[in-house]
């Protein structure tokens, strides 16, 4: 090797020197810990940082992924998957042009979803290389997941799988340079549960400081309390029959619990009545719900929604199996008034029940705190909506049907699997190009919210428009 291909393939940062790979003008640094692996001893404490190493350390291939068992039936079907055996699950992957301004580049940190348990980086939709193609240092995250990362234990900290995500924030801000990045331009950006993720971090003092700006995809805003949060941890340790101490836990083995999850979770979705691991205010790790504290947000950021995200989660035939009478079962666990499904019919006129029971959850779960947090917000707030229909499964505008179109990865197979082979690729280069400018910038190219409530609609042919079903919206109960 000559040390003109070394000095490409290689990155030295305060923990040893990396050995890339370099191909179509990008570095890739793959698998690159962060944190010491949260096994044995460090099971269930706040991640701790990585020793340093001897010798050059091959970073071609994705870390472990972290334990999670994955979806399965229709889901399955539509979302991939990618089991990595191994401990060492806390690790980056940098994406990165060759050719590097002095000034540095500006960077996105990419933080995926999967309902907090699941999910990994290495899905090849989550390729930085697009990014990278257009002047963005690209860097995601693997954090724990599940039980390891957001059980509710005496004698644990809430919230691992959060930390996580900022000790991996903070290895960014140190060690981008190395790689061309410029840490005072670091986009945090998230979809799902990624997109929750990237809200709490902005509740960080340890973290808003340093961001300029913010993504987020289709993220539950709410966390709960800890007693709320820790419902699926005392379900779980029932099941299990061990008190929820995180001392009982370490000494279950990993696959114990996803066991035990699995069994538990059989059934369930974000419309019925069992638990699912979410984030939990705590005065240490998250001092305020981000549906509350993103309105003294100073960074710029982008948050949005898909029309039907329901449509992932519930199948038609699914959808078709749902009767009024369980449309007013949902309700009250969505809780929801009578008064707000009324004016539901009325704005969704010709919708059956299962349709209207799925555009209520995705109004209450994800949008309604989107649009309420961006008419709250000062700071520059740009408020989408994606609406482009897939013709798989008559899924519509569907949760993470967008991905594919931020990453402009249309012929990936994880993005197929959701919009089909024949994507309109001119709203792929709109969408990332707007990503790509807002990184560069703070600014996507479209108006934003306030004062005027301009909303960017995502369709074959975008537009700017009101908020849609804004009547309905204002419904739901704060």
């Amino acid at each position: 090797m000559s040390d003109t291909q070394a000095a490409a393939t290689r990155a030295t940062i305060s923990s040893g020197t990396l050995e890339g790979i370099v191909a179509d003008g990008i570095r890739r640094f793959l698998g690159i810990p962060y944190a010491e692996p949260p096994f044995g001893p460090r099971r269930f404490g706040l991640p701790v940082a990585v020793a340093p190493w001897t010798g050059v350390r091959d970073a071609s291939a994705f870390g472990p992924t972290a334990p999670q068992d994955p979806y399965r039936g229709a889901m399955g079907e539509l979302l991939g998957s990618i089991e990595i055996p191994g401990e060492d699950i806390l690790t980056v992957n940098v994406w990165a042009p060759t050719a590097i301004p002095d000034a540095g580049l500006p960077v996105m940190i990419w933080y995926h979803g999967g309902a907090l348990e699941r999910g990994t980086a290495a899905l090849s939709i989550y390729d930085g290389s697009t990014f990278a193609r257009d002047g963005v240092v690209f860097v995601s995250v693997g954090y724990r997941l599940g039980a390891e990362g957001f059980s509710v234990l005496e004698g644990a900290p809430l919230n691992l799988g959060l930390a996580d995500a900022a000790a991996a924030f903070q290895w960014v801000r140190r060690e981008v340079g190395a790689f061309g990045g410029d840490a005072e331009r670091i986009t945090v950006v998230g979809e799902s549960a990624g997109g929750a993720i990237v809200a709490a971090l902005l509740m960080r003092p340890d973290v808003v400081d340093a961001v300029a700006g913010a993504v987020i995809e289709s993220g539950p805003l709410e966390a709960e309390t800890a007693v709320r949060a820790g419902r699926v941890t005392r379900q779980l340790a029932r099941r299990l029959r061990v008190p929820a101490t995180a001392e009982a836990f370490r000494a279950l083995p990993p696959g114990r619990l996803l066991e035990a999850r699995r069994i538990q979770a059989a059934g369930g979705s974000p419309l019925g009545g069992r638990p699912g691991y979410a984030l939990a205010i705590d005065p240490a790790t998250l001092p305020v719900s981000p549906h509350i504290g993103l309105a003294g947000v100073a960074a710029p950021l982008i948050i949005g929604t898909n029309t039907d995200e329901y449509r992932l989660w519930f199948p038609p035939e699914a959808l078709a199996k749902i009767t009024r009478a369980r449309l007013l079962a949902a309700r009250m666990v969505l809780r929801i008034p009578g008064k707000t499904v009324a004016v539901y019919r009325e704005a969704l006129p010709g919708a059956s029940p299962g349709e209207l029971l799925g555009q209520l959850a995705t109004d209450r779960l994800l949008r309604a705190h989107a649009v309420r947090g961006a008419r709250r917000r000062d700071a520059p707030t740009y408020l989408y909506e994606f609406a482009w229909p897939s013709p798989v499964r008559d899924l519509r505008a569907a949760h993470a049907l967008e991905i594919g179109f931020v990453f402009d990865r249309g012929l990936d197979p994880d993005s197929i699997r959701l919009a089909g082979p024949d994507a309109p690729q001119s709203l792929a280069d709109r969408m990332h190009g707007d990503w790509v400018r807002f990184i560069r910038s703070g600014d996507p190219g479209w108006p934003a919210f306030r004062p005027r409530g301009d909303v960017q609609i995502f369709d074959v042919e975008p537009s700017v428009s009101s908020l849609p079903r804004a009547t309905a919206l204002d419904a739901l109960p704060a």
